[in-house]
């Protein structure tokens, strides 16, 4: 049974705090297409959560929901950002309101350097991270400030995206498979780096294939099956059940 959250009730421990970020029994399609089949979590502040499941599980629309982008096309449900309703605003409102997406594709804008995507980013006048900030977290990106953004590697482009998110006052990072082609070596760098980002008190949330990664860096995990909610449980749950992780995962 969905229970939507209460909000006002007061924890000494993260396991019963109110929740920061709350889905709760979202529908969304793409067309008459149904998506998203009234998915419900709730995200604590500072947590990272995975979110998981196989190819068409209906993730990406997910966080595309919570950050109010028109496709799919929410038609049910209430998305709730520290006490703020993000299923009433437009896409630009809930960016305002701390959401930021970071897509598969990156976005890096051709012909701008990589300091030039970063200070795009910053909002007048800058209240998100500094550039000296971004660039004590990202040394590379530091070192090829002026190098055009689309010339970096993979593993750098994704750097600059994840920066070009902090550089805004955000309270919550949507990543859509970050680790998408990068080698291990790079994948371990920037898990890494998101857990000094959570320890910077901001919300994570990780749409990834590489289960195994996302789940030994998150705190907690979801996974959804056919647009629905089959799991809700801790990261270290779903890498203990080898039955769920094949059921779901196919690892």
């Amino acid at each position: 049974m969905t229970v939507k959250p209460d909000f006002n009730k007061n924890a000494n421990n993260a396991a019963t705090a109110p929740a920061f970020l709350s889905v709760w029994d979202i529908e969304a399609y793409y067309g008459e297409s149904y998506i998203v089949q009234g998915v419900s979590f709730n995200v604590h502040e500072g947590e990272i959560l995975a979110l998981l499941g196989r190819n068409g599980a209906g993730k990406t629309s997910t966080l595309r929901s919570i950050a109010r982008l028109e496709d799919p096309q929410l038609q049910h449900g209430e998305i709730w950002l520290d006490h703020e309703p993000l299923h009433k605003m437009a896409s630009h409102e809930a960016a305002r309101a701390g959401i930021a997406l970071v897509p598969e594709d990156r976005r890096i804008i051709a012909g701008l350097t990589v300091e030039e995507n970063l200070k795009l980013a910053q909002i007048a006048p800058p209240i998100g991270w500094s550039l000296e900030r971004v660039y004590d977290l990202f040394p590379r990106l530091g070192e090829r400030r002026k190098q055009d953004g689309v010339t970096l590697s993979g593993g750098e482009q994704q750097m600059l995206s994840i920066a070009r998110a902090l550089c805004r006052d955000i309270k919550v990072l949507l990543l859509d498979e970050p680790y998408e082609g990068l080698a291990p070596v790079i994948v371990q760098e920037i898990a890494k780096t998101l857990g000094i980002i959570r320890d910077q008190g901001i919300t994570t949330i990780i749409v990834e294939q590489n289960a195994v990664a996302a789940l030994k860096l998150a705190d907690r995990a979801v996974i959804l099956d056919t647009g629905s909610v089959v799991f809700d449980g801790s990261a270290k749950e779903v890498l203990d059940d080898e039955k769920l992780r094949a059921e779901y995962l196919a690892i």
